[in-house]
C-alpha cells in the first residue's frame, strides 16, 4: 500500500520541474549509495536513533555505508528533500538490496530475525 500523493496532473508543470531539481544532488548521491552498497544508512549527526542502528549493524559486524546530512541545526533543506523522495518521515533510513526497510526500529527486528546478516 502507497501513501497518496497529490497526482502530477494536479501540480503545475513549473512546480513539477522544481520538485525535481530540489536538492537534486542530494537525491543523486543517495541513490548512487544505494545502487553501490548492499546496506546504506542515510542519517544525521545528533539524532540517538541513527547512531543506536549504526552501533547495531556494526555490533552484528554488518558492513554499512552511511551518508550523513547535517544535524538539528543545519542541512534541514537536504534532509527534507530525501524524506520526500523516499516518503519516510524520520532518520534513520535504512537501504536493504535496495529497498527502505525504515528505521532504528525495523533494523533492530531485522537483525534479531536474521533477515540482515553479516
Amino acid at each position: 500500500m502507497s501513501r497518496p500523493l497529490l497526482p502530477s496532473h494536479s501540480v503545475a508543470p513549473s512546480v513539477l520541474e522544481a520538485m525535481s531539481a530540489y536538492h537534486r544532488q542530494t537525491i543523486d548521491e543517495v541513490t548512487s549509495a544505494i545502487a553501490a552498497n548492499r546496506i546504506v544508512v542515510v542519517g544525521m549527526a545528533q539524532n540517538p536513533f541513527v547512531g543506536k542502528v549504526r552501533k547495531a549493524l556494526s555490533d552484528a559486524g554488518v558492513q554499512f555505508r552511511y551518508l550523513e546530512y547535517g544535524s538539528y541545526l543545519s542541512m534541514w533543506k537536504p534532509r527534507l528533500a530525501i524524506k520526500m523522495w523516499s516518503g519516510w518521515p524520520t532518520f534513520p533510513q535504512v537501504f536493504v538490496d535496495g529497498v527502505l526497510i525504515g528505521g532504528h526500529a525495523e533494523t533492530v527486528a531485522a537483525l534479531r530475525a536474521g533477515t540482515i546478516r553479516a
